[in-house]
C-alpha cells in the first residue's frame, strides 16, 4: 500500500514563535500602532493591530490590506520557526498571537469585501492552527 504523504497535523510538532519584546514595550508604553509597525515592520502583531484600527474606523479595504501585510510577515515568521505549512501553532504561546490575530483580521476583512472562498480557506487554517484561537478572538480577544 503506498504510504500516505498528506501532512498529518496530529504529528506535527507544536510551533512556537519567538518573543518580539521591542514591539510589546512599544505597544506597553502606547506608542501609535502605525510607529510600531514602521519600527517593527516583519512583526505580525503590529500590522494585525493596525487592521484592527482601521476596522475600528470602519475601514474594511484598508483593514483588509494590513491584514494582509500581517498574515504574510506571519507565514515568514512561522516558515522561519520551523513550521512546514501544516500542525499547531497554539493560542496559549503568547509569540503566536500576532500571526493568528492576522489571520482573523483577514478573515474577517475578506468576509466584509466579499472576497470568494477566502473566509472558508482562512477558518479552516486557523482551525488547523488551534480552534482555541477563533474561539478567543471571536470572543473579542
Amino acid at each position: 500500500m503506498p504510504e500516505n504523504l498528506l501532512p498529518n497535523p496530529s504529528t506535527n510538532p507544536s510551533t512556537l514563535l519567538p518573543a518580539e519584546p521591542e514591539v510589546t514595550a512599544a505597544l506597553d508604553a502606547d506608542a501609535p500602532v502605525a510607529s510600531v509597525v514602521v519600527s517593527h515592520p516583519s512583526s505580525s502583531l503590529a500590522w494585525a493591530l493596525l487592521a484592527d484600527e482601521a476596522w475600528e474606523r470602519g475601514a474594511a479595504l484598508e483593514s483588509y490590506a494590513y491584514a494582509r501585510v500581517g498574515y504574510h510577515r506571519g507565514l515568514d515568521a512561522l516558515r522561519g520557526a520551523g513550521w512546514r505549512g501544516a500542525g499547531p501553532v497554539p493560542w496559549s504561546h503568547e509569540p503566536n498571537r500576532g500571526v493568528l490575530r492576522a489571520l482573523f483580521a483577514l478573515r474577517r476583512a475578506a468576509e466584509a469585501i466579499g472576497e470568494p472562498g477566502e473566509p472558508e480557506r482562512l477558518t479552516a487554517f486557523l482551525n488547523g492552527a488551534d480552534p482555541e484561537a477563533l474561539r478567543a478572538l471571536s470572543a473579542g480577544a
